[in-house]
């Protein structure tokens, strides 16, 4: 019997779950699906130049084991662009990491604060009072629904 898998920590909950080619000539030529830990290997390592070992670290698997779900994502993601299928992204055995708190930063005096999870999103810079307020760029597609594991395949 073999043993169960570990979860993989994710720290991003992403806004979209679904690509498809927007060709209209196209018919439908079915989905792959890529799992929770496969995008985030490919946001990690991909998206933000991350070295390996680092972003091994992160999702609290050993490097082989990251370097195995990266190979696999893009994998997945190569066959969808050569042969024109969709990408969901559904999944996986995953665990929704949590930062202690949120970066916000004011567009107006670029003042850059944090606040703590579950006090709801601020309505103005607390350096100048400008409502033109936005999450800190570094802080973006964090963990916005408070954790909580997900075993789905």
């Amino acid at each position: 019997m073999p043993r169960p898998r570990r979860h993989r920590h994710i720290r991003s909950s992403f806004d979209y779950d679904y690509w498809r080619p927007c060709a209209t000539c196209l018919e439908d030529r079915g989905e792959v699906v890529l799992k929770m830990e496969e995008m985030e290997s490919i946001r990690l390592k991909d998206h933000l130049g991350m070295d390996q070992r680092k972003a091994a670290d992160l999702m609290k698997v050993s490097q082989p084991t990251f370097h195995r779900i990266l190979s696999e994502a893009r994998r997945k993601i190569g066959y969808a662009l050569v042969c024109g299928k969709a990408i969901r992204i559904h999944g996986g055995t995953y665990e929704m990491g949590m930062t202690q708190a949120r970066k916000f930063q004011c567009y107006e005096c670029q003042h850059v604060w944090e606040v703590s999870y579950g006090t709801g999103r601020p309505e103005n810079c607390p350096n100048c009072g400008s409502m033109n307020i936005h999450r800190a760029e570094d802080d973006r597609g964090y963990a916005r629904n408070g954790g909580g594991r997900h075993d789905m395949q």
